[in-house]
């Protein structure tokens, strides 16, 4: 169960009063609020957050102050936790695989009536549970993914483009207004995917001559990491805009976005302290297990400082791998981190930029798991440092 420890004016004063030997979440919920705001303003539809990226309640919290009240969820526990916290949200079951009593109550108890679907079966699953008048169905096709993306969604869920026709036709007899949706993979950093995809999307509607009653252009929209430089926000609208303007669609159409790390990733760091120093290897207690799986499997590079309470800190830096809590031999960040050169045991390093995909898959591997959350308001190190 997630631990809250409050409100602090920055990190410094997190490890000054907890002096925390646990790994600590530093939330900043005016960073998240602003970025939910930012999107919205510039996307010309209807913004869903894509709650699997990061769902803790106050994450979720900063986004509802920042404007966000619809939410791409992909399983009950998902809706659950939306519908209960937050009286005006709408949810969007946007999984392409359910199972048949999740459907009905999502359906039945949370009054969700938009599912995804990317099979003929899973259609008729749908059909069966809950009928088709007053539903939405959405298809997701199966377009080519971003050549530079971290992770290409297409393997998994999709339909062919000939079979999307199939499916929203059939889904349109059967009374359900019909949207189409795809993803482009995440964290992409080609704004001209989203019109590539758009454009396939408008060869599809030809063929099924049905008109859509929502085009849904996913997620994707990348963190800008400091390895990892990506194009302004404002070239993806501008090539959503395009390919949207392409397919001539009746002013009625809906228009939905699903972003998650875009929304999330600069608004929470990890304060982690120092445990052990070995010359130049520091055995920290969070890691790939934990808090730290992206830099694992994507190789995600993080920006990271020192923090120390008493005494001066070296100006002369260093390079240092960081090692995890686990007992095994994997639980190793790639790469190294560049530190002060004098960093010991009981130091705290704050690594930014952990608001996506980090609490929402850590583990209990080896009985160590990150719980403790904290609100902060300075501005994130990364921030500070591009300025």
């Amino acid at each position: 169960m997630a631990i809250d420890k409050g409100q602090f004016t920055d990190v410094t004063a997190v490890a000054q009063a907890l002096q925390p030997s646990y790994p600590v979440y530093c939330v900043r919920p005016d960073v998240l609020a602003a970025n939910a705001r930012r999107f919205i303003s510039q996307f010309p539809g209807t913004v869903l957050y894509a709650v699997k990226c990061n769902p803790h309640p106050l994450v979720l919290g900063a986004l509802y102050k920042g404007g966000i009240r619809h939410f791409d969820t992909a399983s009950l526990g998902e809706i659950a936790q939306v519908s209960d916290a937050f009286d005006d949200a709408h949810t969007y079951f946007m999984h392409p695989v359910k199972a048949r009593a999740v459907i009905k109550t999502a359906y039945r108890v949370y009054g969700v009536r938009h599912f995804v679907v990317d099979h003929r079966d899973e259609l008729r699953k749908v059909l069966e549970e809950v009928g088709g008048p007053g539903n939405t169905i959405i298809v997701r096709v199966n377009t080519p993914p971003a050549d530079d993306a971290l992770y290409h969604l297409a393997a998994k869920f999709g339909a062919a483009p000939d079979d999307a026709v199939e499916l929203m036709q059939e889904a349109s007899a059967q009374g359900c207004a019909v949207g189409l949706a795809f993803h482009v993979g995440s964290q992409c950093r080609s704004p001209e995917a989203y019109f590539g995809a758009l454009d396939l999307l408008g060869q599809v509607i030809i063929k099924a001559g049905v008109q859509p009653a929502c085009i849904d252009v996913g997620g994707g929209f990348p963190a800008a990491y400091g390895d990892r430089p990506v194009p302004a926000l404002d070239a993806y609208m501008e090539a959503i805009r395009r390919g949207l303007k392409q397919l001539k669609l009746s002013p009625t159409v809906e228009v939905f976005a699903e972003p998650g790390r875009a929304l999330v990733a600069q608004g929470c760091s990890l304060l982690t302290q120092v445990q052990l120093r070995k010359g130049d290897r520091l055995y920290i207690n969070d890691g790939i297990y934990g808090s730290l799986s992206e830099m694992n499997t994507v190789a995600i590079r993080l920006p990271a400082r020192l923090i120390r309470l008493s005494g001066p800190v070296s100006e002369t830096m260093g390079e240092f791998a960081l090692n995890g809590p686990t007992c095994d031999s994997l639980d190793v960040l790639p790469g190294t981190f560049t530190l002060p050169d004098d960093v010991r045991e009981g130091d705290w390093i704050e690594i930014d930029q952990v608001g996506a995909y980090s609490n929402a898959l850590a583990t209990r591997f080896n009985g160590f798991y990150p719980e403790t959350f904290v609100q902060v308001f300075d501005a994130p190190p990364a921030l500070v440092a591009a300025a």
